[in-house]
């Protein structure tokens, strides 16, 4: 395999470059990152069919990775709660070295090839699951571990790889190669690399609710309201969609608990 993620930068002498050179260069770079995203497309869109069929059915989505890819699927997983109103376990984040390595690194802890399965363990994964990899190298023993024993045992694998040709694609069923080549600063994949697979844990985990039905029209009628922001917003979602005055909206949202089921009340009555 070719390992564009460490190849050499395009610029060099980088302590040298004025500040505002500085970050023309890196939004030139940024700039690229998501035409090899639209390149990648067609796995994407495999990868999310699977997870959805597999969800719907009464499965769960699993995400492991170390250091930058690890914490982005720890993220994406724990965003999904308050976004699509779906039970905490439903998208599950693992990182490599366990919730402390979120904040400070865990030496070593990606390179145990046998600990994701340890990991995946404690939360009973089975066949009726999806587990994607996430690595931006696409060579983290933790990652091809835990998806050669998911494989092992019938479960739907995918992942989210930044060079082409790496072993962590080669495990998975459904992988997903964004290739975003040399970095900026050389070797530091939590920048391109890390942009490209936050973008397709947006599309993965944003299309897979769509099709499980937690969106109506282009709102989130299930998201949590946990805060004075998301009152708000789903008092004038609710407004929209029945007609209703704020202060009757607000009353309505607050009896029934979501969007969804005040909206679905007003309709019923």
């Amino acid at each position: 395999m070719e390992f564009t993620t460490e190849k050499s930068s395009n610029y060099n002498n980088l302590e040298l470059m004025p500040v505002k050179e500085i970050l023309q260069h890196m939004n030139e770079e940024d700039q690229t990152v998501p035409l090899a995203v639209a390149k990648a497309l067609p796995q994407i869109e495999k990868l999310v069919e699977v997870t959805a069929a597999r969800m719907k059915a009464g499965g769960r989505l699993f995400y492991i990775g170390a250091g930058t890819s690890g914490r982005l699927g720890v993220v994406d997983a724990s965003e999904c709660p308050p976004t699509f109103g779906v039970p905490f376990d439903m998208v599950v984040g693992i990182i490599a070295g366990g919730d402390t390595a979120i904040r400070k690194s865990v030496e070593y802890a990606e390179d145990d090839i046998e600990q994701a399965w340890v990991d995946l363990q404690e939360f009973n994964i089975n066949d009726k699951d999806v587990l994607v990899g996430i690595a931006a190298s696409g060579t983290t023993p933790y990652v091809i571990g835990g998806l050669k024993m998911a494989n092992q045992h019938n479960i739907a694998t995918g992942c989210i790889v930044c060079n082409s040709g790496s072993p962590v694609a080669a495990e998975a069923k459904y992988p997903v190669e964004v290739v975003t080549g040399p970095e900026f600063l050389t070797g530091s994949t939590r920048m391109k690399a890390g942009t490209a697979q936050k973008l397709v844990l947006n599309m993965l985990s944003t299309a897979t609710m769509i099709q499980l039905g937690k969106v109506k029209g282009n709102r989130m009628v299930d998201m949590q309201l946990s805060n004075n922001k998301l009152v708000d917003r789903g008092t004038r979602m609710v407004m929209n969609e029945t007609g209703l005055d704020e202060q009757t909206a607000a009353k309505l949202l607050k009896q029934e608990g979501s969007v969804r089921k005040a909206v679905d009340f007003y309709k019923s009555n």
